[in-house]
């Protein structure tokens, strides 16, 4: 009786101890979220104007966007996190310090991120939408419970909307176990309902949007990894044998000097067309002055990093993505001979046995660095595209339907991530709870599809980006050599009267 108490004492002290780490690892996520979001949503005083309602509403959407980008962040910090803590536990097997670190604690974790993602993909973004668009239900008294009814009949209507085309589409796809008679077979037809909904066609609805999430990822990492070169590109200094940042800084200052004196001269004159003028040479002078500024600072950078940032960014993005390359090309040659399991679930985990890379921890940290860069890009990419680079947030001017939208496609980005990582094999760490259990995971096809697909478009896109500056240039000297020598073939022909050239003519 002793040994059953103190194992229960034991379990549940560990349980209160996992749950104690989730409640802060959360609370740091969500100060971190709410400090993005309020560095790039618009102030208070634009979203509402003396409305006690509206702010109410707003607060409240906002609360749920915070937490919904919190738990986008937790998804995509997963498989770092779960990687850390394997190999600290490979370096410090015995230590007391790190008791709390186990499989248990994992596991939880994986399935809470994945509990909270379904939560704030279906329910939370959803209604924070449909609740800053309300008004209240015609007839009712106005009123925040007024639009908190009219939000919550538009949530049921629309959830059962998606169950019922969840439904056709997994009838259509596998009829055995969305017929409507395994739907009603049990005694107690509404507890079987819910049991069906709840172990398979939710699970079933979150494997349709994982991998939509994983297919926009397919198509956002690889322009990703070709933007990112250009984005850096800007934000780190050019070294002088690219760029002559001195003479950049005096060209800014003379048409500095030279917009100020056109502003005065239009000033003094009373002519209503150049007093017209005057706005936009306000403009200009306020850009000039920006990028003065900004070369000014430049210009005391030393010359050890303005020399050399600049070569090493270029060839650290090139690094990886060269590595992230070889990595899925790896991958996909062990599924073609057969030696790399499919990433589906399995039931056999612990924590601390062996490390995942054959570098040990080199080669885990290694594969951090890639998934975070493989998300970096991902996102960069996804705002790069032409049609949803409207959805791209700025600091201190996204309304709260971007900010709803902005953090959606997070949410589904981060989501996808983990089983993007497991499918293209950049780590080993097999996907723990229900996500693992996604179906598609187990077909060998669209695995080996997938894989061949990153690989070709991501070659693509970095052949590309490097080509595309020498393929112009090519052009651009065919076409100055082409006009040359015809220029010369004429002055030749007219020179011996075979070109005419007389006035008459």
């Amino acid at each position: 009786m002793e040994d059953e108490a103190e194992l229960r004492e034991k379990i549940f002290h560990n349980l209160i101890r996992e749950y104690v780490i989730f409640l802060l690892l959360f609370i740091l996520l969500y100060v971190s979220s709410y400090c993005l979001i309020s560095s790039y949503k618009k102030k208070r005083e634009e979203f509402y104007i003396g409305d006690d309602e509206d702010a109410v509403v707003y607060r409240i959407s906002l609360w749920m966007c915070n937490f919904s980008l919190a738990v986008s962040v937790g998804a995509a910090l997963l498989l770092p996190i779960s990687i850390i803590s394997n190999e600290v536990l490979l370096l410090y097997p015995n230590s007391y310090y790190v008791q709390w670190l186990n499989s248990s604690l994992i596991q939880g974790l994986w399935n809470h991120v994945f509990l909270f993602s379904n939560l704030s993909l279906f329910v939370l973004l959803p209604f924070a939408y449909f609740f800053t668009e309300s008004e209240g239900l015609p007839g009712s008294r106005k009123g925040i419970m007024a639009r908190v009814y009219e939000t919550f009949l538009v949530l049921v209507l629309l959830g059962f909307l998606i169950l019922g085309m969840t439904y056709l589409l997994s009838a259509f796809l596998d009829y055995g176990h969305s017929s409507i008679e395994s739907l009603f077979t049990a005694n107690s037809w509404d507890v079987n309902i819910i049991k069906n909904v709840w172990n398979y066609y939710l699970p079933f609805l979150y494997s349709c949007v994982s991998f939509l999430g994983v297919l926009l990822l397919l198509v956002c990492t690889p322009v990703g990894f070709a933007h990112l070169f250009t984005v850096l590109g800007e934000l780190v200094v050019k070294p002088q044998f690219l760029r002559n940042i001195q003479d950049e800084y005096y060209v800014a200052v003379f048409e500095e000097q030279h917009l100020k004196r056109k502003l005065q001269n239009a000033k003094s004159e009373k002519n209503s067309s150049v007093q017209n003028g005057v706005g936009h040479i306000l403009e200009e002078l306020q850009n000039r002055e920006k990028k003065r500024k900004e070369l000014e600072k430049q210009r005391k950078v030393s010359p050890i990093r303005r020399n050399l940032g600049y070569p090493f960014v270029m060839v650290l993005l090139l690094a990886l993505t060269g590595i992230s390359v070889v990595m899925v090309a790896h991958n996909t040659l062990e599924l073609l001979v057969g030696i790399k399991a499919l990433p589906i679930y399995t039931k056999q985990f612990s924590l601390g046995i062996s490390s995942l890379s054959a570098l040990g921890a080199i080669g885990a940290s290694l594969e951090i660095v890639l998934i975070l860069y493989l998300w970096l890009a991902s996102v960069v990419g996804f705002y790069t595209l032409p049609l949803l680079c409207r959805l791209r947030p700025h600091l201190h001017d996204t309304s709260m339907t971007q900010v709803i939208g902005n953090c959606a496609v997070l949410l589904i980005l981060s989501s996808a991530l983990p089983v993007l990582a497991r499918t293209l094999g950049i780590t080993n760490f097999d996907l723990l709870g229900d996500f693992g259990r996604i179906e598609w995971l187990g077909n060998f096809y669209i695995v080996l599809f997938y894989n061949l697909v990153f690989a070709v478009a991501t070659a693509l896109c970095l052949v590309t980006k490097f080509t595309a500056a020498v393929r112009q240039e090519l052009i651009r000297r065919f076409k100055s050599f082409a006009q040359w020598t015809v220029t010369r073939e004429r002055r030749s022909l007219s020179m011996n009267g075979i070109w005419p050239h007389s006035k008459d003519d």
